[in-house]
């Protein structure tokens, strides 16, 4: 702007345009190139992170396999009440469509899915779907024998339940899962067999394995975080960095050291046999000691450095003037020094917490089969099994968690609170 002029109270610029429009065209250009600036940002984050993610989720509540394979019969199954065997129309119906879906080799994805429900069903629904074809002519009220003479097991209502049952295409049947539950025909909700009860387990143990590495990182973090507060800055960065040193090393490289450290023949049990500590090899791996030895050794950063972070700002004066007005050194922490460090403390708790939910690496390589926490199987129903609807539904309970986790940390610290400079 080279000049302005007063016209009218309204300060104007020297090609006539009032001042305040002109400042709001500078600052909306200011915005345009700062969106501009974090667009490619933006939009990789969107394509290779926030979508794949909040599509594996969509899985958790999709079940199209139904009603993109069977259309005739779909309708027929979630309009019959579940009693008994179906109406003889969608028994011929459904004999029409299954011969045709393997045909046309479509059928995979209803077989797996009704195997999810009755360990079987899948061969049971190839081979009907194979030999049905040379009774498709029959009338409908001869189709059932049909299905019983290639199979008896199709004489048992049993089988005919999950039909109904795998219909919806939004379905809260892998919610359920993931909570060792399902819906019967009647739509009421009732736990699974015994043999297929795990992921509640699961869940108990994980929420159990994360609560036990936070509650140590604290006792192990709080200590070491003072020292690194109180300590002159140049024997503290010392220390931050042999604190800093796992992070320098890969998780599985880390890892796999615990496990030849710890193994029957390793250094921490040959050491322990050289001095008497003990007389015979202990067990340190492929059991929770190991898991938890493992996860605090990389996770301990996690918790020593917001704890850090904030002790470092506190004034040593506080301490100084409560010892001074009588208080005892334990008294002055836990009422003056302990208090200012609650943001530090619920960030480290956080991130611990919630990293450990995750872990998968750790546990499955210095734990044994009662050791594996939720993320294991959601690997396993991903990679192994393929039932991408279950593995979907374990990780939205992970994530809910996660947020449980983020909302109760801000009900009792406050993100406000969160100041790690």
């Amino acid at each position: 702007m080279s000049a302005t002029s007063d016209t009218g109270n309204v300060m104007m610029t020297a090609d006539g345009v009032p001042l305040k429009i002109k400042l709001r065209r500078a600052e909306r250009m200011r915005k345009v190139w700062a969106l501009a600036l974090i667009a490619p940002l933006f939009i990789f984050l969107l394509i290779t992170f926030i979508y794949p993610i909040a599509e594996l989720l969509t899985l958790s509540v999709q079940e199209p396999a139904f009603v993109e394979t069977l259309p005739e019969t779909t309708p027929m199954l979630e309009a019959w009440d579940g009693e008994g065997y179906p109406p003889d129309e969608t028994i011929a119906s459904f004999a029409r469509e299954i011969a045709q879906a393997r045909e046309n080799r479509e059928l995979g994805a209803v077989a797996r899915r009704l195997n999810y429900d009755i360990s079987g069903f899948r061969s049971l629904i190839m081979k009907t779907s194979k030999q049905i074809a040379d009774s498709l002519t029959l009338p409908d009220d001869q189709m059932l024998d049909a299905f019983i003479d290639i199979d008896k097991r199709w004489e048992d209502t049993a089988y005919w339940g999950p039909l109904k049952t795998a219909t919806p295409p939004l379905t809260d049947y892998y919610l359920l899962w993931a909570v060792d539950h399902t819906r019967d025909v009647d739509g009421n909700i009732v736990s699974v067999d015994e043999n297929r009860k795990i992921y509640l387990q699961v869940l108990w143990r994980t929420v159990e394995i994360s609560i036990f590495v936070t509650v140590i990182c604290f006792l192990l973090g709080l200590p070491i975080s003072y020292l690194l507060a109180t300590l002159p800055t140049s024997k503290s960065n010392l220390l931050l960095i042999l604190l800093l040193l796992p992070f320098w090393t890969s998780l599985l490289v880390r890892t796999t050291a615990w496990l030849v450290l710890l193994q029957s023949e390793g250094l921490v049990n040959d050491f322990g046999l050289w001095v008497g500590l003990w007389s015979e090899p202990l067990e340190l791996i492929r059991n929770r000691l190991g898991v938890y030895i493992a996860m605090v050794h990389i996770l301990l950063p996690f918790m020593a450095l917001p704890m850090f972070a904030v002790m470092k700002g506190i004034n040593p004066w506080h301490m100084r003037a409560a010892l001074s007005l009588g208080a005892t050194p334990l008294s002055a922490f836990m009422k003056v020094y302990l208090p200012q460090c609650l943001p530090g403390i619920g960030a480290g708790c956080l991130l611990v917490f919630i990293l450990s939910l995750g872990y998968y690496i750790t546990p499955a390589l210095v734990g044994g089969p009662d050791d594996q926490m939720l993320s294991y199987f959601i690997v396993s129903n991903t990679n192994q099994t393929l039932n991408w609807g279950l593995a979907a539904a374990l990780s939205v309970i992970l994530l809910a968690m996660t947020l449980v986790m983020f909302l109760m940390y801000n009900k009792l610290v406050g993100v406000d609170n969160l100041k790690l400079s």
